[in-house]
């Protein structure tokens, strides 16, 4: 579960990229001044993209920061409103507003993926189930009359070490770890590289 959950979160940061990326390609087909204003607000957009992955975000700044995205997406829909009002025979319009409603689904999978977890009862089972293995193996252990602990201690360590493993993985915005947000890094820098 911990690893399918790890594999959601990266492919909707790949997924996620790719949407804003393409919304800002089809921006710079849009006239003036709204492709330049799209534009900027996309730019916003990454960045609160970025800046929330750079450290542990509490719930309330992951709060902060979806509301925000959430005002940016707004502020992108009514420039799409306005654009589909003036003119709604318009291609660009119509392939921009099309890239905006993928970029504002990819943001909901990317959330949903982020707050995706194992749930506690499946850890707590997991840490059960450790706890009495190793408690059969050390009084297996003891009815042989062995005095032999380097097994019963690897195993113990082995037991641990999957379980931090499982649990790392499980964190998404902290531990060792984490998804790699260099789409997001390439995206950023390509929409920064836009002459407006």
């Amino acid at each position: 579960m911990a690893q399918s959950r790890f594999e959601m979160r990266r492919a909707a940061v790949l997924n996620e990229a790719n949407a804003i990326g393409t919304a800002a390609l089809r921006a710079r087909l849009l006239p003036a001044p709204h492709n330049a204003d799209v534009i900027k607000l996309l730019k916003d957009y990454v960045q609160i993209r970025l800046d929330i992955t750079r450290s542990a975000p509490s719930a309330a700044d992951l709060k902060a920061a979806t509301a925000r995205s959430n005002e940016i997406e707004e502020a992108l829909w009514r420039q799409a409103m306005a654009l589909a009002t003036a003119n709604n025979a318009m291609v660009p319009t119509g392939l921009f507003i099309q890239a905006l409603n993928d970029m504002i689904d990819n943001q909901e999978k990317r959330l949903a993926a982020f707050r995706g977890r194992v749930p506690d009862v499946v850890l707590v089972a997991l840490y059960a189930v450790a706890l009495v293995a190793t408690a059969i193996a050390g009084y297996a252990k003891g009815l042989h009359g062995r005095r032999v602990k380097l097994p019963t201690y690897l195993m113990g360590l082995l037991i641990a070490g999957v379980m931090l493993l499982i649990q790392d993985l499980d964190r998404p915005s902290s531990g060792f770890i984490r998804v790699s947000q260099q789409p997001m890094l390439d995206t950023a820098a390509a929409i920064a590289g836009y002459v407006q």
